[in-house]
């Protein structure tokens, strides 16, 4: 059988640093511009080098997707994921290397992707379903599951450059989704939408691939990948340095060859006259023994000038980056701006937990839409002993990471 995508040695290189002059059409400045490209042409084969001025977003990428295979592509934001899927769906071209897609391919690459603005929903539709070359007929057989997946029946008839992010994404997913391509390309489709919306993507993408098509997934969201993925590509600076058919492992080298995991302090690794509020040092204890483990944060922030008054929030997570619970200890604003630096204790009382690695993520700002600062899982710590230790069936993984208490009453007992 032959593979539905081949991908062979290919590279993708990006020039950086180098700006047309607006209005520049004189001939002084076309030769002046036209030396120094040379000049730097000449300086960076002298250096035997690519140069300052560019970039390769992938370098020597070959792989091969079956058939019926749902592949997830896992990787920090800049690894080239997003570079390998435009070059699979031909919007950009590779440097080096070629990729063949054989069948017919819908992506959905970012909101609006394939839209025309002036166009309403239902004419991007029709225009969506000919650019994958189906007939007008086999697309109104679809078009009823399409409007009803998406949501978006009453703006049907307006065009889409009044919609909302929200409803270019669930219209797009539709489209995507429904018109029964071989091949389904998809970058980050659940960054965007409410809970409902995201299950029910998950939900058509099981479909999709249960209906043995080819699905490409690049998603942050592990718990997404583990559930849908039969296997994992991990990118890192262009490069694929793990392909598995063992999820679990490819996330764990995901999560192990990122750094995303320091120790138990962290500071900011230079000041930022940029930040009006910045966090500098985060210092990580934890106190007590399971059940009753609190989690103190020691932090300091420092203030320049004027700002929104500010609040905090901590994410405890799983070193893949799966939020395990929020911790918000006030909504009412007390960081203040001016010129100050603040010191401040966050104590969480941490329920029982599994055993295990746990990160924290610490967020600062006037409110959800207005971040001043974050640091992402840059401290850590570990549950060394179960809650249930001793017991017939302790609490494991695969039950989550938080063992509630629970009590159970028996009210009667009948003969029937």
């Amino acid at each position: 059988m032959k593979p539905a995508i081949r991908v062979e040695n290919l590279s993708k290189q990006y020039r950086i640093g180098t700006k047309a002059r607006p209005g520049s059409h004189n001939l002084t400045e076309s030769i002046v511009d036209g030396a120094s490209a040379l000049w730097r042409g000449l300086t960076n084969r002298a250096r035997g080098g690519d140069g300052a001025d560019s970039f390769w977003a992938l370098k020597d990428v070959s792989f091969e997707v079956q058939p019926g295979e749902v592949v997830g592509i896992i990787g920090r934001n800049g690894a080239g994921k997003s570079t390998l899927l435009k070059i699979l769906s031909r919007i950009a071209e590779p440097t080096l290397g070629r990729a063949v897609v054989r069948g017919r391919m819908a992506s959905l690459l970012e909101v609006g992707t394939g839209f025309h603005p002036e166009l309403t929903g239902r004419e991007n539709v029709y225009l969506n379903g000919s650019i994958l070359g189906m007939s007008r007929q086999e697309i109104s057989r679809k078009f009823d599951e399409i409007v009803e997946f998406a949501e978006i029946d009453q703006f049907l008839d307006t065009p889409v450059k009044r919609y909302s992010s929200g409803m270019y994404v669930r219209l797009a997913f539709a489209v995507a989704a429904h018109l029964n391509p071989e091949v389904l390309v998809l970058d980050e489709v659940l960054a965007v939408g409410d809970a409902a919306f995201q299950a029910k993507c998950l939900g058509q993408m099981s479909a999709v691939a249960r209906a043995g098509r080819t699905v490409l997934f690049v998603s942050h969201n592990m718990a997404a990948i583990r559930s849908l993925c039969q296997r994992v590509l991990v990118v890192q600076r262009g490069s694929v340095i793990c392909d598995t058919n063992d999820v679990e492992a490819g996330m764990e080298v995901y999560a192990t060859e990122n750094g995303r995991v320091a120790g138990d302090v962290w500071d900011a690794p230079a000041q930022d006259a940029n930040k009006p509020l910045q966090i500098e040092r985060i210092a990580l204890h934890l106190i007590g023994k399971q059940p009753d483990h609190q989690l103190k944060l020691a932090v300091r922030l420092r203030s320049r000038g004027a700002h929104r008054s500010a609040f905090v929030a901590a994410d405890i997570q799983t070193p893949l980056g799966e939020t395990v619970m929020q911790a918000l200890p006030t909504l009412a604003p007390f960081l203040n701006g001016g010129n100050h630096v603040h010191e401040i204790d966050v104590v969480i009382d941490l329920p029982p937990m599994i055993p295990g690695r746990y990160t924290v993520s610490f967020w600062a700002g006037g409110h959800f839409s207005d971040t001043l600062d974050h640091v992402d899982q840059r401290v850590e710590f570990e549950i060394a002993h179960s809650p249930t230790a001793g017991r017939a069936f302790p609490h494991a993984g695969d039950h989550g990471y938080i063992v509630p208490h629970s009590r159970v009453s028996k009210l009667a007992t009948r003969v029937g």
